[in-house]
Parts: structure tokens; C-alpha cells; sequence
């Protein structure tokens, strides 16, 4: 593993190495030990999107470990806002720091400061893949659930990155995945092309009811991302009926899990009484953004 760009470049034996040294890491995080695991490392953090938890974590996860963690604004403080070259900035900042993370929307600028820069590269999100928070997820999953292997995880939604990197990282940990988009909102076709080697574990459908049926794991995120607010009224409509709410959870087992991103437009994607009820579980799926990344960090920067 000499990047983090998007969940289908991972190996399964590598997801399930993440997922543990981050259970390890909570672990001393909570027992109060520290892990200096990156002292004397610095970590480039290139925003071209707004972040609340992708900042924080990333920030508060490198200074767990020792190290540190610089913002860059690209569209205001770098020269790729004002027409650089994004491998000449790769070349510059490789030369400078130890690993760089990239919040932005083209996925080809990850992989190309992948490419360039000589260092490792994380995709902290792109408009097609948001690889960090699956890893928390999927940690938060297997801390409730006991195990990853045969449980039922259904998205619903919108087919964004949210929804491509879910529907890789549950196949490839061993779980049922079951994504419910309308029509013209489905996943990426290379991401409909990698699930097909998993038959009948993937189901993509329009019906929600179908897809949450017997789902150990009911998954939302915003139907308006960050970059589409010109559209609200619009993808209000075609989401319509497509909320995560009590009536659609019945559905799905007794002890069903409630996950959600964030930000969340309560009232909208999820129901405020369903989003309150499972709080405890989407806010336990934040925290371990933090240890999820400290394992990362910790494996490309560390050799851990």
C-alpha cells in the first residue's frame, strides 16, 4: 500500500490491516498511551472543498501522532487556484512534506499528485470516491456488529462517492451490499463493473422497501452535496420517497444500524425522530474517521 486514492486500489488483507491498527490505536487513545508513531512527520492538507470533520480529524489524528499537519486552501492561498501545474505543485510540496492529503473534486488531481509527488497520497474525497469514510464505517460496523462477513449493508440514496466507495469496501469486506438510487443517480460504471464479480452479494435497484429488506445496516448521506446547491429543488423532487425514516427501518432487522456521513439535512435524506434515535452510532462513525486515518497515516508514513 503506497496510497490511499480509492477503495478498489486496496488488497482485502490490506483493509482488514487499517481496520486493526485503528481498533489499536482507540484503544491507546482511550487507555490514555500515546503513540508518537509520526513524530518529526509532517502532512500537507490541500482543501479545494469546505470540511468540518475531514480537517478536524486529519489535523487532531497527526498531532496524535507526533507530527504535523499544515492546511493549504487551494482555491485562495496555493498557485494551483491561480493556474499551476497540478504535478509542478506535487514535485514542490513532495520535496517539503512526508505525505500530502487532498480534499477536492476531480479524482484524477489525487491520483495525479500520486503520480508526481514521491510521497503518499490520500484522497481525504473526491467527487468520485471518499475512501477515509468507508474505513470508519466499516470500523464502526465491525465494533457494533462483532464481525464485517455476511452482514447486509444497504445504501440509499444518491450514486455519489459516497455510494462508490461503500458498495467496494463492504464486497471486499465479505458483507451483502444492496444500493437504491432513482433512476439516472446510479453509481460509477467501473464501480458497477467491479461488483459484478461478486454476483448475487450486490443488488442495485429504484425500490427502497426492497433494498432495505432483513438490512443489518441502513446507510444515507445529502441528496444536495457540496457543489450542487443550484439544483435543491430539483433533487428534492426526484429524491422524494427515498428517506430514511421508521417506516422504511421496519423493514430491516430489529437491531438494524443507522449510519450517516454527515453533514445531514435532517428532515430531507433522514428523519430527525431516525437520525436522533441512532445518533449514538452516526457521531460513534464520526470519532473513527480520527482513529481510521491515524491507522493510515500510521501505515503509509510509519510502516506500521
Amino acid at each position: 500500500m503506497k496510497h490511499l486514492l480509492k477503495m478498489s486500489d486496496l488488497t482485502r488483507e490490506e483493509l482488514f490491516h487499517i481496520l486493526d491498527v485503528a481498533d489499536e490505536l482507540k484503544a491507546d487513545r482511550k487507555a490514555g498511551r500515546a503513540h508518537p508513531l509520526l513524530a518529526g512527520k509532517s502532512l500537507a492538507l490541500i482543501f479545494a472543498k469546505p470540511s468540518t470533520r475531514t480537517r478536524a480529524s486529519f489535523q487532531v489524528g497527526m498531532y496524535q501522532l507526533g507530527g504535523l499537519a499544515h492546511y493549504l486552501n487551494a482555491v485562495t492561498e496555493m498557485q494551483l487556484g491561480y493556474g499551476e501545474a497540478i504535478e509542478d505543485t506535487a514535485r514542490t510540496l513532495g520535496r517539503y512534506y512526508d505525505g500530502i492529503m487532498i480534499r477536492t473534486y476531480k479524482q484524477s488531481d489525487a491520483e495525479a499528485l500520486a503520480q508526481w509527488s514521491g510521497v503518499p497520497v490520500i484522497n481525504g474525497l473526491t467527487d468520485y470516491a471518499h475512501p477515509c469514510q468507508v474505513l470508519a464505517d466499516l470500523m464502526t460496523i465491525r465494533e457494533k456488529k462483532g464481525r464485517l462477513e455476511g452482514q447486509k449493508l444497504c445504501f440509499v440514496g444518491d450514486g455519489n462517492n459516497m455510494a462508490n466507495s461503500l458498495i467496494v469496501g463492504g464486497l471486499m469486506a465479505g458483507m451483502q451490499v444492496s444500493a437504491v438510487c432513482p433512476e439516472g443517480c446510479e453509481p460509477s460504471r467501473t464501480v458497477l463493473e467491479y461488483a459484478k464479480a461478486y454476483g448475487d452479494k450486490f443488488t442495485l435497484s429504484t425500490d427502497p422497501k426492497a433494498g432495505a429488506q432483513g438490512a443489518d445496516v441502513v446507510y444515507t448521506d445529502a441528496w444536495i452535496s457540496t457543489g450542487s446547491e443550484e439544483e435543491q429543488l430539483l433533487r428534492r423532487r426526484h429524491f422524494r420517497g427515498y428517506q430514511v425514516n421508521e417506516e422504511l427501518l421496519a423493514l430491516a432487522k430489529p437491531d438494524c444500524m443507522v449510519l450517516h456521513c454527515l453533514p445531514a439535512r435532517k428532515g430531507e435524506e433522514i428523519a430527525v425522530e431516525t437520525f436522533e434515535r441512532h445518533a449514538d452510532e452516526i457521531f460513534e462513525e464520526t470519532e473513527n474517521r480520527l482513529h481510521a486515518q491515524k491507522a493510515v497515516l500510521a501505515i503509509l508514513m510509519g510502516g506500521r
